[in-house]
């Protein structure tokens, strides 16, 4: 279970728990304390202070210092954490520094955290977040899970609702990582759709799933098409919510596969290894699905998501072949490892064809993507200026990097074919352009649309701040940014 967040009204000086972490800001000279470290300190008569001037320590982000209380206050230990200069502090800051805290102190069962300035609801937030992702620890399968011990997590000086809501928004990034760790033995396109049918039954939300024979007669043949190999059916799952008044529609679209050999165009072995890991973008369109309503968003919201497994075998998909995409716009499959851009094509089009004011899609889409921007950033590709300074802005609140790239027009003829519409894959060069420019195809120019590569973020190799290695959950905070603030 992830730890209980909860407000307090309690201050720092006086409240019990394992640990106290508090915030100091980075000067020229050193560091400045914080109002609640300011308030320890004198409490400590300056003890704190000097200690971190013997450290030394200089209160960059996520810098951490513990320092024994020696039973002059209720909390055992405190834990002093940098948030960087205080002109430069954002809540996408608090959340590294919340997570640098979180992970140093994963063995205590009660934080209070007093990082954020009181009544700053998008602060308190980013910090219960921070917590909750540092916490965060895949176990279900160990025999000895030695999960984080972190049962509660005290909020002091929020309010309720900022405390809600980063509860909401954390847990929901867990519920995506969970779907990307399982193995794809077990979250099959089926079990997907049992999960996203789940979420609609608890949160109140209209779910529909198409099996496999009601994919075929809706005409989505690049789903059909892509899971032909594999002796597990796909799956089409659609999620609905509907808030009162709502001030815009919005779709959001999630590449669900499950599991990706690379189909007759075969993967090696060691890139076939997290290949789990390709369902990504449905865990985290699913994972936003599953707080709307909680968070009281006030757009209406539908999810997308085609699901299949892309396996070889003598049934399997070939180069060469050519599908009917939902629409009746036509593709020849040249390379079947290009396979997540053929579901979306058909999900994208469903999508389009409900004329909503933007649809957002998000995939572990290509390896072109990291070649440009490495493992930790998101390539964004937009027809759209508007939706990107969004997606941009909701990015940087969301504290998940993410950079515009171009929709090069010029490389549309690298998908000219002779026998279809267009092929689905160009030359080695430009390759995540080209994917993006394949998707434009399938939705119409008057409607916003945005497509988030994933492919870089969507796994850590290595443990860090804000969780272990393994799948991210990433693009979750920033789809449930961009929503928030499409709703005020």
């Amino acid at each position: 279970m992830p730890p209980q967040i909860a407000a307090s009204e309690e201050s720092a000086t006086d409240v019990a728990c394992d640990a106290l972490v508090v915030a100091a800001y980075k000067t020229a000279n050193g560091c400045e304390l914080g109002a609640a470290a300011g308030a320890v300190d004198d409490t400590l008569d300056g003890y704190l202070s000097e200690h971190l001037r013997d450290l030394p320590f200089k209160a960059g982000v996520g810098e951490i210092a513990a320092v024994p209380t020696m039973r002059r206050l209720n909390a055992k230990t405190i834990v002093v954490s940098g948030v960087g200069p205080r002109d430069e502090v954002t809540p996408a800051r608090l959340l590294r520094a919340a997570g640098a805290a979180g992970r140093r102190l994963s063995e205590r069962k009660v934080i209070a955290a007093a990082l954020h300035e009181a009544n700053d609801s998008a602060a308190a937030s980013a910090v219960a977040e921070g917590f909750l992702l540092a916490s965060y620890r895949y176990t279900s399968l160990k025999t000895d899970p030695q999960p984080a011990r972190i049962e509660r997590i005290l909020l002091l000086g929020a309010g309720e609702e900022a405390a809600s809501r980063g509860a909401a928004i954390g847990q929901a990034v867990l519920f995506a990582r969970d779907l990307i760790n399982e193995p794809a033995a077990t979250l099959t396109p089926d079990a997907l759709a049992r999960r996203a049918q789940e979420v609609a039954d608890s949160e109140g939300l209209e779910c529909t799933v198409l099996d496999a024979e009601q994919i075929a007669a809706r005409g989505l043949n690049g789903v059909l098409s892509v899971a032909k190999g594999s002796d597990v059916p796909p799956r089409f799952i659609e999620l609905r919510y509907r808030p009162e008044n709502p001030r815009g529609r919005i779709a959001l679209v999630g590449k669900g596969v499950t599991f990706d050999s690379g189909g007759l165009s075969m993967k090696d072995p060691k890139n076939m290894e997290t290949m789990k890991t390709d369902m990504s973008g449905a865990a985290a369109v699913i994972a936003t699905m599953s707080v709307v309503k909680r968070l009281g968003i006030a757009v209406e919201v539908t999810a997308y998501v085609p699901s299949v497994e892309n396996m070889p075998s003598g049934k399997a998909l070939k180069p060469g072949d050519v599908i009917v995409h939902y629409g009746g716009k036509t593709s020849e499959v040249l390379n079947t490892d290009a396979e997540g851009r053929l579901i979306l094509a058909d999900a994208l089009a469903v999508a389009a064809e409900d004329r909503p004011d933007a649809i957002v899609d998000v995939a572990t889409l290509t390896g072109s993507i990291m070649i440009a921007l490495g493992r930790d950033v998101t390539g964004l590709f937009s027809n759209n200026d508007e939706l990107s300074a969004e997606l941009e802005a909701a990015a940087k609140e969301a504290g998940e990097p993410l950079w515009r790239m171009p929709l090069y027009t010029d490389y549309r003829k690298q998908i000219d074919s002779e026998v279809a519409d267009f092929k689905n894959i160009g030359t080695r060069y430009g390759g995540s352009i080209v994917a993006a420019l394949f998707l434009k195809e399938f939705v119409p120019d008057d409607i916003p649309w945005a497509h988030l590569d994933i492919a870089g973020p969507a796994r850590s190799e290595c443990d860090d701040n804000l969780g272990p290695k393994g799948g991210t959950g990433v693009a979750t905070r920033t789809l449930l940014a961009l929503l928030e603030n499409r709703g005020r």
